[in-house]
């Protein structure tokens, strides 16, 4: 579990970014979180994942205090962070080089595997061989998540993965998003996408360095007047619904997909 206790982060001389926060995330849960720009989600990101230090509090991974440097190690095999520019994170243009960066100390065939498999997650198995410059930012991206996963941490932070990737490759993150939560990774997921929301077990929106609401996947319905409140954009799929209940039919979704949207309309029509 991340245990976050009353941590706050502001700069030398500067503004609060982050007011006392206390949230924990449990073990293979997905925890989106939103809200406008300068709302210090990133900050948070950054903490959870030890790249920035709090001002007060502690973050605790699995009871481990970050503060305390005899967990440093330890702490670091168990969370990775992936951010917005794929670009800026990329060192070698080999593709198994990248990879294979932070897994020094391993045997080689140790490391061949943890590349195999991690290319595989990230279904850039076949790409393995090209140059990582020339590969597309969505692409990019991919390798990014799948050096993280190399590692086989436990935790996963995603800072705003999408935010410069066309469609398709949102939908392709998406779905390795799906099939991370199915195997057992726990994910931090930062966004301001819409429809990335829709990932989430529970979703939190931070407003002036705090955290104004928590909101379940299963309370989305009953909750856009919230997202509203905070200028966050509601998915397309659940502005369907609510207009469709607006007109007296009455939608029962669990996963807020199109293929179950479409199911429940069959339905309808059948009666």
């Amino acid at each position: 579990m991340i245990s976050i206790k009353e941590v706050s982060y502001h700069y030398i001389k500067g503004k609060e970014i982050l007011k006392p926060i206390n949230l924990d995330i449990q073990e293979k849960e997905t925890v989106v979180i939103m809200g406008k720009n300068g709302s210090g989600k990133s900050t948070l990101g950054k903490l959870i994942s030890g790249i920035m230090k709090p001002k007060s509090g502690k973050i605790l991974i699995d009871n481990l205090d970050m503060a305390d440097k005899k967990n440093k190690k330890e702490i670091r095999k168990k969370i990775g962070i992936v951010f917005q520019n794929p670009e800026n994170q990329i060192i070698f243009n080999n593709i198994q080089d990248e990879v294979s960066f932070a897994l020094k100390g391993l045997d080689k065939e140790e490391i061949k595997t943890r590349i195999e498999n991690s290319l595989e997650q990230v279904n850039m198995k076949d790409k393995r061989q090209e140059d990582l410059y020339e590969l597309s930012l969505g692409q990019k991206q991919r390798i990014m998540i799948g050096e993280v996963l190399a590692k086989q941490p436990k935790y996963i932070v995603l800072d705003e993965p999408t935010t410069m990737i066309d469609s398709k490759g949102k939908e392709e993150i998406y779905q390795i998003i799906e099939n991370l939560k199915k195997e057992g990774y726990t994910i931090v997921l930062i966004t301001n996408m819409a429809e990335e929301m829709l990932l989430a077990d529970r979703i939190m929106i931070l407003n002036d360095g705090q955290i104004a609401e928590e909101i379940r996947k299963e309370e989305l319905l009953n909750k856009l007047d919230v997202f509203e409140q905070y200028d966050i954009k509601i998915p397309m799929i659940l502005e369907m619904i609510r207009k469709l209940k607006q007109e007296g039919i009455e939608i029962k979704v669990t996963n807020y997909s199109i293929d179950e949207l479409v199911n429940q309309l069959k339905e309808i029509v059948k009666r």
